[in-house]
């Protein structure tokens, strides 16, 4: 009876057992983790080699020559060839010919040869050998890989592919736990987008995730792509992303403008990048600088903004040398597919300019760089030698880098201090200012014009003051001094000699002499063109070297030993 309910019991288990073991059945354990070999674990031949012969050397040396079909075993680490040589006592392994090893099912390196250290657990592969992992693949003439640290290098010339990049050097080292790659030498690195669009870099020095697909380098480093090119000395490439961040020495070159500064990120993706530390963005064509503390570019819209640290344009043409300073520029070029754009620099607010035999300030200021036009608005104060202009806007227009006229539009007012310090004065609706040889030669009062000149003899004595009104007004200049006015259209004129002139007849309504406004060199300037050489610290005082005397002591009122008279 007992035999007859076990033989029952069983009949019910069987279709449970049967489903168990069928591919849709019950779950089964996945793969358990490797235990650590043992040192000196002795490398297994597994069955199924064609020929086996034991030989020992006559230095008592054992080695058994394994041939056809050869795989051995140690761990999680399998080994395969054609032939090969076991040395025994010595726990290593010659192989020859289709040699591969593979560990754990992930690592995989083929060869024409290997050699193999069961104690030290390293394979050395020598001949068009080829690595592969879930993640990459890498030839190179020679490999030495440790199997304990699970670490692949090489030091000769290698070449790893992945579905985004591929990466050359001279010599390399990779972590199969971190899949972090070091590439030494001679790196070059190649990344294709999905737009099929193409980037290098290249350096001495690369670090390269795997994983992530980000470089990382630290040394000088140049990135080749469509839009322009790159270079730091530290920082890295997400390859995927296709974004630089940039830590030393960061550039953007593109055939229009160099754009630096100590700290760069830049995404080739949506063609925008911002810099911050020294910022210095140079224009290649009109010879122009900027520079700010940051910096943020859009090149798909042509437009670069520098603010932080009072940024400043330099502009060079021949000797002449034009500097504006705002708390912001704005400068406007050319952007891809449109080459024809108009050049411009928006400066505001707070602007202001300085020039050798100029300055000017106002609230916001536009320069024109194709035609070399500076508009000045909202408060405008330009300085010429003696002479002081003011007005509700103004223009400069320069040709070959000088000044040849300026504008200036609506309530118009022009100062010009004679040798005496006296004020001449003119006034109108608008006001012309033609230059010649960077001085002014002559200047046209249109509409409503007033003035007063002094008249002087030998620029040492006031002999009068003419005072006049008139539709239309011109007055010549030489070497920045008033010498001739011509009025036009009802002009009414009187001169007042000099007993007669009383204090308000020497000001026309709306004077203000605004000479303390004037920028110099240093406030336009500030730190970002700095030209002051750096101030020494003072030399440290050598301490001498001879040994101090000890003082002599002397009691007050006795006398010294030189006075005492030896006795007698």
């Amino acid at each position: 009876m007992p035999r007859f309910r076990f033989f029952i019991l069983l009949l019910l288990l069987l279709p449970a057992l049967a489903w168990a073991q069928q591919p849709g059945g019950a779950p089964r354990p996945g793969p358990q983790p490797t235990k650590p070999v043992a040192k000196g674990t002795p490398v297994e031949l597994l069955k199924g080699a064609g020929e086996l012969v034991g030989v020992t050397t006559p230095e008592g040396v054992k080695i058994r020559k394994v041939l056809g079909n050869v795989a051995f075993k140690q761990g999680d680490t399998f080994l395969y060839c054609d032939s090969a040589y076991q040395y025994i006592d010595r726990n290593e392994i010659e192989a020859f010919s289709n040699v591969r090893v593979v560990q754990n099912d992930t690592v995989t390196i083929t060869g024409d040869k290997g050699y193999y250290n069961g104690n030290l657990r390293t394979a050395r592969m020598v001949g068009n050998v080829v690595m592969r992992d879930p993640r990459m693949t890498l030839t190179t003439p020679t490999l030495n890989y440790d199997l304990n640290r699970k670490t692949a290098t090489y030091f000769e010339t290698g070449h790893l592919t992945d579905p985004q990049n591929t990466l050359d050097s001279q010599q390399g080292f990779y972590d199969t736990n971190s899949k972090v790659f070091v590439f030494k030498r001679d790196v070059h690195l190649v990344s294709i987008d999905a737009k099929n669009q193409r980037t290098d870099l290249n350096n001495d020095t690369l670090t390269y995730n795997t994983i992530s697909k980000i470089a990382y380098f630290d040394g000088p480093t140049r990135i080749r792509g469509q839009q322009g090119n790159l270079y730091a000395e530290k920082g890295n490439y997400n390859t995927v992303t296709r974004v630089s961040d940039f830590q030393k020495s960061a550039k953007i070159d593109t055939p229009n403008y160099l754009l630096g500064g100590d700290r760069l990120v830049y995404d080739e993706g949506r063609l925008y990048g911002e810099a911050a530390g020294h910022v210095t963005l140079i224009s290649k064509k009109d010879n122009i600088t900027l520079r700010g503390d940051f910096g943020r570019h859009w090149r798909a819209l042509g437009r670069t903004k520098l603010y932080g640290g009072r940024p400043v344009v330099r502009n060079i043409s021949g000797k002449d040398t034009l500097y504006m300073a705002a708390d912001t520029l704005l400068s406007v070029e050319s952007r891809p597919g449109t080459p024809n754009v108009r050049q411009v620099l928006y400066a505001y607010p707070k602007a202001r300019i300085f020039k050798a035999n100029l300055q000017g300030r106002c609230d916001s200021l536009t320069y024109d760089r194709q035609d070399s036009i500076i508009y000045l608005n909202r408060d405008p104060v330009l300085w010429q030698v003696h002479t002081q202009m003011v007005a509700d806007s103004m223009q400069i227009r320069q040709k070959r880098g000088k000044v040849d006229q300026m504008r200036l539009y609506a309530n118009s007012f022009v100062i010009n201090q004679d040798t005496l310090l006296n004020f001449n004065q003119m006034k109108g609706r608008n006001i012309m200012a033609y230059f010649r040889g960077g001085q002014i030669g002559r200047i046209d009062v249109l509409g409503n014009a007033e003035s007063i000149a002094y008249a002087l003899d030998g620029d040492t004595v006031v002999t009068g003051m003419n005072k006049g009104v008139s539709a239309t007004m011109t007055m010549r200049f030489a070497d920045n001094k008033l010498q001739k006015i011509t009025m036009l259209g009802n002009p009414d004129a009187n001169f007042i000699p000099p007993h007669e002139i009383k204090e308000p007849d020497t000001r026309l309504k709306g004077y203000r002499w605004r000479n303390d406004e004037r920028p110099t060199r240093r406030q336009v300037l500030g730190k970002q063109f700095d030209d002051r050489p750096p101030r020494r610290k003072p030399a440290a005082k050598k301490k001498s070297t001879r040994a101090k005397r000890p003082a002599k002591k002397t009691t007050r009122g006795a006398p010294s030993a030189s006075s005492r008279k030896p006795p007698a």
